[in-house]
Order: C-alpha cells, then structure tokens, then sequence
C-alpha cells in the first residue's frame, strides 16, 4: 500500500483550493507587510485593534521580564503561575461565571469539554455550520453526534425529541465565523430547558464585540444565566492568545479533571496572561471601539450593497462578500491584493460547495477612510 499524496495535492490545485501560509513581515494591525509591501488588512480577527495596542504590549514586556517566557509545565503540575490565576478569574467576573478555566487554543478548549463531559451514552447536538473544533470535539466524543439546520431551534427541537440519552449537549456559535450571523440563543435556551439539555456556546467571535461592556453574545441577547457552558477565545476580540470555558464551579472541576486538552499541555506564557489582562480591561472601559466598528460595519454594508455585492446577514464586523465560485473568489481576491487590499478568499470545505466568498472583516484600528479605499476598489473590480 502507497500513500498517492502527490495526487490529492494536485486535486487541491486544480480546484482552486490550494492553501500556503502567508508569511507576514509586521504585527497584526491597520495594515500587513508582505514580500515588501505594505496592504490595508481586512482579513484578521483583531476586531477592537488591541493586538498592537501599546498598552498592551508593555504589559507583556514587563510580565516577561518578571515571568520569563515559557511557563515550563502544564497547569496541573508547576505552570500555573500567578498571572494565569488572575486572569481565570478576572474572565469568571467578566462573565457572570463562578469559575473560568484558561486552555491553550479555541480548538483545545472545545475539544477539551465536549470529550470531558460526553461519551457512548450520551448525545450531542450541532449546527450545521459549527465551527470545524465543535464538530470535531462533538465526533472525537463518541457520543451521538446530530445535525440540525442553520439556526432553526424547530429543528433542533425534532432531534432534541427524537431519542434518549444520559446527557444532552446542544452546541452552537455565539457568532458564525464565516457568515458574521449570530444563533437565535432565547430560542435555542428555551428548546433545551424543555428537553433536558445543556447548552454550550462558542463565542470566540461574540466576545469583546457583542453588549456595551464586550461581554458577548450571552450578554447582547440576555441569555447568560440560561447557558451552562460559554467558551471564548482570547485571540481574536481581546488581540493576544489563548482560550477559557467558563461556568459553574462543578463543571470547571470536571474539566480540571477529565478535559484531556487541558491536562496534558503545556499552560500558555504568563506573560500572555498579563497582556489579556490588560486588553480585557480595555476591552470593558473603552466603548468607543464597539461604537466605531458599528459605523465601519454600517459604511461597509451600505457600500458594497449599492454597487450590488451580494452581503450575508450579518451585523457584526465579519461581512463576508459571497461569489460562488472558487476561481472567481480566489481572482477578485487576487484582484484587490493588486490594489493593496489583503483579503483572503474562503472555499470549501470551510464553507459549502458553491459558496466561496471573501471574508472581509473590520477593525476598530480601520479608519471610515479605509473603507472607502477598499468599496473604491470593489466598485473597480467589479467594472
């Protein structure tokens, strides 16, 4: 038996769904340094533009010096130091929780608590268009794994009656990380509480965008004292690295001592810690950040929808532009890379046959300016 990976790789080619790494030569900001030249980034998840905030970054520097580089051991043996401390239960503060437990990535943490609290006797429900770590944590269980369709708590509700289980486990996206659309929680909450089911939100997109304070989507939607299980990223909204669950003391304790992703790795730099410490509270205080997204996100919209762009409904600051076809999303792309504008083409299997889009996301760091440039440039490609 051979391993033909020559041929799968050409297969990717000749789809238009060959994937490389681009290899930045600048932080993650307003604009991304590339073979030499300089493009307004439109692409990085950085929604409150504190991944290079000054502020930030002198709260890394100083914890560095103080906590060294690497914490040198898993949370559960010498690597959680004071700075990890602190930030779990800042983070259980900022979400109403009881307790919050800090795992390395996204993708660990939700593999992490669905693993831990689900197996052969149990049940786990999932939106179709899940983020890729909580259908993998819902398959890598062993519990039975369904699907129901886009944000419909009606189908939702025929599976949720439809079998028994010893537990379970509805999960979702706060908000969708390729359509910028946020789940219908009130209704999700309300299908679970009458069947006996938890519910677990995934709100890596939600957090420090969502609720005046940047709680997120619990918050926005007022469903945070019915939601179990809240897992956010602190990479994306609050700019520097890592992830938590956060909720009751019992479920944090089961994770502590079940969830395999938090056990046996390596606990994230403390110097993170500290640096998310700081972002999170900026996140909390400086409202302007939310308030400036939603006028760039408003600027955007109404552009791109005059000159007949095709928009998904989203309110958020992730606004992806829908094209269809792989070739025709990976030569606009190509296209607007040309004019400055990084903006990375999405295809299958990230997203759904025949839906290949750009995903053009903003930034508190953008400027209304920015957004003119890039709708220029759309409207040009376009012609």
């Amino acid at each position: 038996m051979t391993f033909d990976l020559a041929a799968d790789l050409e297969e990717r080619r000749r789809q238009h769904r060959f994937r490389y790494p681009l290899v930045m030569d600048g932080p993650c900001g307003r604009h991304a340094r590339l073979e030499g030249r300089d493009y307004l980034n439109f692409c990085s998840n950085d929604y409150l533009g504190l991944a290079n905030d000054p502020e930030v970054i002198a709260a890394f520097q100083q914890a560095a010096s103080e906590w060294g580089v690497g914490s040198g051991a898993s949370h559960l043996v010498c690597g959680h130091q004071r700075p990890h401390q602190e930030l779990e239960e800042a983070l259980a503060a900022h979400t109403g929780r009881e307790r919050a437990l800090l795992f390395s990535t996204g993708y660990m943490a939700n593999l992490g608590v669905i693993s831990a609290l689900l197996g052969k006797a149990d049940a786990v429900f999932e939106d179709r268009l899940n983020h890729a770590s909580l259908l993998d944590g819902g398959l890598l269980s062993g519990a039975r794994f369904r699907r129901f369709a886009h944000n419909d708590p009606l189908a939702l509700e025929r599976l949720l009656q439809r079998g028994e289980a010893r537990r379970k486990l509805v999960v979702v996206d706060g908000v969708f990380s390729m359509d910028g659309d946020e789940a219908p929680l009130a209704a999700l909450a309300e299908v679970c509480e009458a069947n006996e089911a938890w519910l677990m939100v995934d709100d890596a997109h939600g957090l420090g965008v969502l609720d005046e304070l940047g709680r997120g989507s619990l918050f926005a939607q007022g469903v945070n004292a019915r939601t179990q299980i809240l897992m956010g990223t602190l990479g994306k909204g609050l700019g520097a690295g890592g992830a938590f669950v956060a909720g009751s003391h019992e479920l944090i304790e089961t994770l502590i001592q079940f969830a395999r992703t938090f056990i046996y790795t390596t606990a994230m730099p403390a110097a993170v810690a500290a640096a998310t410490l700081v972002s999170l509270e900026k996140s909390r205080q400086e409202n302007w950040r939310r308030q400036k997204l939603a006028e760039l996100v408003k600027r955007f919209r109404a552009g791109a929808s005059e000159q007949g762009y095709t928009l998904m409904a989203s309110q958020t600051p992730i606004q992806p532009i829908l094209i269809g076809s792989d070739a025709d999303a990976m030569a606009l792309s190509a296209a607007l890379r040309e004019k400055g504008f990084l903006i990375t083409a999405i295809r299958p299997p990230t997203v759904p046959e025949g839906e290949a889009r750009l995903r053009v996301t903003l930034s508190a760091a953008h400027e209304l300016a920015d957004v003119d440039a890039l709708l220029t440039a759309l409207e040009q490609c376009q012609k």
